[in-house]
């Protein structure tokens, strides 16, 4: 169940920014949270693009070392730069980058069609043991001037961090990934619902539209349907959901498409006539430019998020 909030109608930029909040705010979300926190041990957060708050800002298991080095000043300078640098130029895949102190941080994004809305973050975790070296390094790039007790509990806390190997964090970045999807097909039935808000033309398009897009539809048979000419259905559509029409039934056929690309005994061909694409080529073609890859790349990403990696030789 979603928590009621404010109606995504709106500017693009109000709406990606009330969907990510309503995200955080699910119990879909709020319980794989906790589950996911409990069974590996490391924190998870739900941020925004761009978001200025400490890294994992609302998880509950950070990292002790991490806690105590909060309040160092070229500390947090150095978590923000990185965070930001984990952004950087991601796509649909996952990021990991090392922060000064040796420890990952791992950004999996979340799209909701087109849109980037936010990231599920993870981290703080050594992929091998910690050393006193290391802590020696980590110190001296931020200019550590505890000392004392102070000192002497920073380097607990950092000796004392999760470590997992690669093949486990990998593992736990692929449930995210799976994660990611539910998450984004959660969105999307919020802003569904939300269109209930809107016009009722505009609601009874989105109705039309989802009771025929497996047809050959046009704007003009959904125009007739609402009862409107075919222009100022074309205007009034752009400027409620903030999309053509011709991209928001896109939209709706890669979402039906991405559901049943989730059964591996369904062939690729059938997906694409059942979302009412005319063509493999043009399926493809929509696929890619709305998802940002291919239907079988699609595929081969989630059933290899599910299958356990195979151990290294010895």
């Amino acid at each position: 169940m979603i928590t009621p909030s404010p109606s995504l109608v709106g500017s693009s930029a109000d709406r990606d920014s009330t969907l990510i909040s309503r995200l955080q705010q699910s119990d879909i979300f709020r319980e794989y949270q906790g589950a996911f926190e409990i069974t590996t041990g490391l924190a998870l957060a739900l941020r925004a693009p761009g978001a200025f708050q400490a890294p994992l800002h609302g998880a509950r298991r950070l990292n002790p070392f991490c806690v105590l080095m909060a309040g160092n000043n070229r500390s947090c300078s150095a978590c923000l730069q990185l965070q930001q640098r984990v952004e950087e130029g991601i796509g649909r895949e996952t990021r990991t980058l090392e922060c000064f102190a040796g420890l990952q941080e791992s950004a999996v994004p979340v799209w909701v069609g087109e849109t980037l809305v936010g990231y599920l973050q993870t981290g703080q975790v050594f992929l091998q043991p910690p050393s006193g070296k290391g802590f020696q390094r980590a110190m001296k790039q931020v200019g550590g001037a505890a000392s004392g007790e102070e000192l002497r509990e920073q380097r607990l806390a950092y000796l004392n961090s999760r470590v997992v190997t690669p093949p486990q964090y990998e593992s736990i970045l692929r449930l995210l990934a799976i994660f990611a999807g539910h998450l984004s097909a959660v969105g999307h039935r919020i802003v569904l619902r939300e269109s209930a808000a809107e016009m009722p033309a505009i609601a009874k398009a989105r109705a039309f539209i989802a009771e025929h897009q497996a047809e050959e539809i046009h704007l003009h048979d959904v125009a007739r349907a609402v009862g409107m000419s075919d222009f100022y259905f074309c205007k009034l559509f752009g400027r409620v959901t903030g999309v053509t029409f011709t991209r928001y039934l896109a939209q709706q056929r890669v979402e039906v498409a991405k559901q049943s690309l989730q059964n591996p005994g369904v062939r690729i061909t059938d997906v694409a006539y059942a979302a009412g694409f005319q063509s493999l080529s043009q399926f493809n073609r929509i696929f890619r430019r709305v998802a940002g890859e291919t239907p079988t790349s699609f595929r081969d990403r989630l059933f290899a998020a599910s299958r356990p990696p195979v151990p290294s030789a010895a």
